[in-house]
């Protein structure tokens, strides 16, 4: 873990272990070693604050456009990143998952996504994306479909157990410019902010995915963002839907206002992609992972910044 970071209820950072050398070492050991046995982790563990960090986009007074992060305690994500390396080494994610997997990062998935654009403006051949945006998407993870995943992807009971501990009896307290709300229990969706939620939604997404991915770059993920390519427009619909159904059946749920299509080197005529009846909005340029593409596939507005 870095230094600096904000601490939990217990208020002990991490820099108080790594101020104590080995002796952390064999302490930290000898009660991970207690924990992984009892499948039972200190309640102190248990308890976190919620902060709420605005999305810079959109309304300031909806409270949709903020991001909660769970400040736990730090001694707990020690031991969330030795679950996770054991998790690491059973599980197989998929190659169309570009998030937080070693060796991978947002430049491959960007450069994936362009290359495949180049490719079809220098054809003159239309290529439709569609940039699929999930609601609430860690918060919304079913607890069930966690653990249900879990065992899918060949993890052990044993640490299915343990994970399920993690989430046992959680409880956390909002923390705003005006106060502190009271504490209250949390049981459904990852906690935001925690060491191991990025490769347990990887899970989730590579399980709930496997019937209606393609291959990459057709089909490229980076954590909940996902994007979706075809060479018609009826076919990137018909795979919206079906991400759409897959999604939605588990748990899941697309957000339609922040779904957007875009049509590389369109011809007149293209049309439009709908959902369910209604109309995916349109755009000339998206913003992929913090890098600008546009419908034109040139990069003119990237090179500029």
């Amino acid at each position: 873990m870095k230094s600096g970071k904000a601490v939990g209820p217990d208020d002990i950072p991490v820099e108080v272990w790594k101020c104590l050398g080995e002796a952390a070492v064999e302490f930290l050991t000898s009660l991970f070693n207690r924990v992984l046995e009892s499948e039972r982790m200190p309640e102190e563990w248990r308890r976190s604050v919620l902060v709420p960090i605005f999305k810079n986009k959109g309304d300031v007074q909806s409270c949709s456009n903020y991001r909660g992060i769970k400040l736990m305690s730090h001694t707990m994500k020690l031991w969330e990143r030795v679950v996770e390396a054991r998790l690491r080494k059973v599980v197989e994610i998929c190659e169309q998952q570009y998030g937080f997997m070693p060796r991978k990062s947002t430049t491959d998935a960007i450069f994936a996504l362009r290359i495949l654009m180049e490719k079809y403006r220098d054809g003159q051949r239309e290529l439709h994306c569609v940039f699929v945006d999930l609601e609430k998407a860690y918060d919304r993870v079913p607890r069930e479909e966690l653990w249900y995943c879990m065992r899918k992807s060949g993890v052990a009971e044993k640490y299915v157990r343990v994970v399920q501990d993690m989430y046992e009896r959680s409880r956390t307290v909002v923390r705003c410019a005006v106060g502190q709300t009271e504490e209250f229990k949390v049981e459904v969706g990852l906690h935001q902010g925690s060491a191991l939620s990025h490769f347990l939604f990887a899970i989730v997404m590579d399980q709930l995915s496997e019937e209606v991915r393609q291959e990459c770059p057709w089909t490229m993920m980076f954590a909940d963002d996902i994007v979706i390519c075809s060479e018609s427009r009826e076919q990137v619909e018909e795979n919206l839907e079906r991400w759409r159904f897959a999604l939605e059946r588990r748990g899941m749920k697309v957000g339609r206002s922040k779904t957007e299509y875009m049509c590389v080197n369109e011809r007149e005529g293209s049309g439009t992609v709908r959902l369910q009846g209604e109309e995916v909005k349109k755009v000339q340029e998206f913003k992929y992972l913090g890098s600008t593409v546009q419908n034109n596939g040139e990069c003119g507005k990237e090179v500029k910044k």
